[in-house]
């Protein structure tokens, strides 16, 4: 897309009109979801991408949240009348008039306060308080402003809020705002594009949110640097009869924040340094109930450190990660005849069956679903005689919906031999299960 400016001529929404009459495009079914996490960069994001959303979404009477990252202080860098603070009251204000207008007068909101104009700089902080605020998101759908918007703070928050959503296991759908002024038909994906119809009672709904956010579509003042934000030009792409998402199933979202972590960082848990991994791991060897396996599987290697402990213990150790960076360290650490794989859990899997399975600090980096369906796996692949050894951070996780206690229940379900074994102190807990016959006799 190119560079823009809000009083450039831009693309008319009649070209729009033209190019999307012929597309199309499936309608937005709500009816998997009973909540929605709306989220935005700026106070009158929501109006603008969502506004017919949030009108529909209270008639259904979905719960709603909305996440919103800056108060919009720096929408008028120039303003003789208001500094950014005045600002920034304004438009939290404008935004509590907007939620009344589109019947969300109740809706939960979260103001993160962040500056604006440098989302990007936050952007763990952001992703966690989206996670926060979803939880286990099958029933969930978060909706944020488009990745290729055009504008830096809004692809910042569709950036989080696909990550949110991958780790939470939500549904995303994005609505586009500079993009219809700035942008044009290669710059929307017409392949994963939704609409949404808006009746006349929901488009009045909506007008009547944009027309809350005065700050933008009206001058401050008729002084320089007071001008409208929003021009008729620009507020005409949001009168129509449809909203239009960029929709990304549950599950199909991406999330790279542990391959950047590998990607900075060539031993980013201290695997090798801090006593609190080398005793943990001694600790996890010592409760294997047998001296040696036939083929064992571990899930979430990253740098292989605890891969070459369990070489000692198995005859065959497939290790499997969903971190490209994370396996190019360790291949470093055991050479290329190692049994490493690049394996998304648990939509991919290995072949065969394995005597133990070792979860170790990786189960709460998963969404809710995903954890079920890694149960679900090594269940499936685990032989009668098998072990599997759980071991995870008794702390809260932060950025990610789960913690080593949901972990550690998730596996005490139907197909996983029952909890044979326990170790738990201030930092972990350690759990195996394998069938009571396949407990070590002590007399033996």
């Amino acid at each position: 897309m190119r560079a823009f400016t809000h009083d450039d001529r831009g693309t008319s929404r009649r070209e729009w009109d033209d190019l999307l009459e012929t597309a199309a495009l499936p309608l937005l079914d709500l009816s998997p979801y009973r909540r929605l996490v709306v989220v935005g960069a700026h106070p009158d994001d929501e109006s603008l991408g969502a506004g017919g959303l949030l009108v529909t979404g209270a008639a259904l009477g979905l719960v709603t949240a909305l996440v919103v990252a800056t108060d919009g202080e720096g929408s008028h860098p120039g303003s003789p009348t208001h500094d950014p603070a005045a600002l920034a009251r304004r438009r939290r204000a404008e935004l509590g008039d907007a939620l009344a207008a589109v019947g969300q007068g109740g809706a939960t909101v979260i103001t993160l306060g962040l500056p604006d104009g440098r989302v990007g700089d936050h952007a763990d902080e952001v992703v966690a308080s989206i996670v926060d605020v979803v939880g286990d998101g099958r029933d969930c759908l978060v909706v944020a402003p488009y990745r290729g918007d055009g504008h830096p703070d809004h692809e910042a928050m569709g950036s989080a809020a696909a990550a949110a959503a991958h780790r939470t296991g939500a549904t995303l759908a994005e609505y586009p705002i500079w993009l219809w002024h700035a942008g044009g038909e290669h710059d929307l994906p017409l392949r994963s594009t939704v609409r949404l119809p808006l009746t006349a009672r929901t488009r009045a709904g909506k007008q009547a949110a944009i027309a809350c956010h005065t700050s933008q579509i009206r001058p401050l003042s008729d002084q320089p640097g007071d001008a409208v934000m929003l021009p008729e030009a620009v507020l005409e792409h949001f009168a129509g009869t449809d909203e239009l998402f960029v929709l990304t199933p549950a599950g199909q979202t991406r999330d790279d924040r542990l391959d950047r972590l590998h990607r900075d960082d060539d031993d980013p848990w201290g695997a090798e340094s801090r006593w609190y991994e080398q005793r943990k791991r001694s600790l996890l060897l010592a409760a294997l109930p047998r001296p040696r396996f036939t083929r064992a599987l571990e899930v979430g290697c990253s740098t292989a450190v605890l891969t070459e402990a369990l070489q000692e213990r198995a005859a065959r150790v497939v290790a499997i990660d969903s971190s490209p960076a994370a396996l190019d360290l360790a291949r470093r650490r055991l050479g290329d005849h190692a049994d490493l794989r690049e394996v998304d859990v648990p939509w991919r899997w290995p072949e065969g069956s394995f005597d133990l399975v070792v979860v170790s600090e990786v189960g709460y980096f998963l969404s809710p679903v995903a954890l079920e369906g890694l149960v679900g796996r090594v269940a499936d692949s685990l032989t009668p005689d098998g072990v599997v050894v759980l071991c995870h951070w008794r702390h809260p996780v932060k950025g990610w919906p789960l913690d080593g206690e949901d972990v550690h229940r998730a596996f005490a379900s139907a197909g996983i031999p029952e909890r044979a074994a326990t170790y738990r102190d201030r930092d972990i807990e350690i759990v195996v299960h394998t069938a009571p016959e396949q407990w070590p006799d002590p007399h033996r």
